[in-house]
């Protein structure tokens, strides 16, 4: 049994499309979902299934973080039901002159939108569930 913990950085598409891969059917409690405002700091604590080696039923606790984040938009996500588990199906970006929109699209159609004027977001697990 390895106790490899993965830490990426993604500043370009595939790298990004590396995390989302990672990321993707990850569990997030919505009181786990964090804005650090004054540090420009977006944080999601989750849990995901390794899909780095052949041991698909352990899981993982991780954290996603993007950093030079000017503004988070959401929809879709009651934020008064913290105890409510959404499921982070895909992260998509888009280019928009001089920023970024990075959407990380949840089940139900939940959304949340963070704006950047750079491309930077880290995957680091923190521990074997």
């Amino acid at each position: 049994m390895s106790k490899y913990l993965a830490k990426i950085l993604g500043n370009d598409q595939e790298s990004l499309r590396m995390i989302a891969a990672l990321s993707s059917g990850a569990k997030v409690k919505i009181s786990d979902i964090k804005y650090l405002a004054s540090n420009k700091v977006f944080l999601l604590s989750v849990e995901r299934m390794s899909k780095e080696n052949e041991q698909d039923d352990k899981k993982i606790n991780s954290i996603l973080r993007w950093d030079f984040i000017s503004k988070v938009k959401s929809k879709n996500i009651d934020q008064s039901k913290q105890e409510n588990i959404l499921q982070l199906l895909s992260i998509d970006y888009l280019k928009n002159k001089d920023d970024y929109e990075i959407t990380l699209i949840f089940n139900n159609n939940a959304q949340i939108v963070l704006s950047s004027d750079t491309l930077e977001c880290r995957l680091e697990d923190q521990s074997n569930i």
